[in-house]
Formats: C-alpha cells, structure tokens, sequence
C-alpha cells in the first residue's frame, strides 16, 4: 500500500519577535492537521542562512510561508531561491505601521512572486497555505469546507 505524505509547511521569520504573529499561524495549522517547522533568520543579518535555507526548502516543505517587519527583504530573497510558492506575512511596526513591510513584500519583480496577506495576517497565511495545498492533498478540501462553513455561522 502506498504511505500517504502529511502536508508540511517551513516557515522562516526574521526574528523571534516576529512569533506572536506566526501563533495565529500555527493554531490554524494544527486545526487543519498541517504540519510545520519554524526557523528563524534574519535575511539581513544571516543571509547565509536564509540562502541554504530556502534552497533545500523543496526537499522538505510543500510550501513556505516567511514573515518579516521593517525592509521585510525576507520573504522575497526565500522567494529568489526556491521554486516553492511563499505566503509572506508584513508585521506591524511601531515606525510605519507595517506599511513599509507590506510594499517590500508585495512589490516583487516579475518572475519572484510572494502571495501576500495582511498586514500581522497570520492566520490568513495559514488558510492559503492550506488552500494551495488542497489542490495536492485532498483531505484538505472538506477541511476547508468546514472550515468555511464555520465561518458563515458566525
């Protein structure tokens, strides 16, 4: 018989004060049954990191979900190393809102898109990520139609 692969999601933030926003994440993963890891490096500061990171991302995620505040650079140079669709998340900032990020995230050049949410949007991340993965794994779909109905009652 054939193993069933469990859908698994990597998210990278850019710092570990970024982890209240990925909490509504990982709550909406866990209710979809989706599996996660979390890493934490900083784009400007371990760029490194992120390079090696995104890079065998394809060999253990099926889709990457990056959170980043202030230049928010993170999301767009994963995007710049994988093939793997990235769900960026801007985080607030006391400076400019958070404005600052979502223009980063979102601004991408032709042929490195980042699907977007907003701003501090991590749950909305979450059901992308597991709207995308429906499409892969489809134990996901009446999940999300629950899901969905859940919400149409309030």
């Amino acid at each position: 018989m054939a193993q069933t692969r469990t859908p698994k999601i990597g998210i990278i933030i850019g710092s570990k004060s970024d982890l209240p926003i990925i909490e509504k994440a990982e709550k909406q993963l866990r209710e979809f049954a989706i599996a996660y890891e979390i890493t934490v490096a900083s784009a400007h500061r371990m760029p490194q990191k992120v390079s090696a990171w995104a890079k065998s991302a394809e060999n253990k995620y099926d889709l990457i979900i990056a959170a980043a505040g202030l230049a928010a650079a993170l999301p767009g140079v994963v995007a710049g190393h994988t093939h793997l669709p990235v769900i960026g998340i801007p985080i607030h900032s006391p400076a400019l809102g958070g404005h600052d990020a979502l223009f980063s995230i979102v601004q991408m050049p032709p042929g490195v898109p980042v699907a977007t949410v907003a701003i501090d949007g991590g749950r909305n991340a979450a059901v992308l990520a597991a709207q995308i993965l429906a499409l892969k794994y489809p134990e996901l779909k009446s999940k999300l139609k629950k899901f969905k109905l859940a919400l149409s009652k309030g």
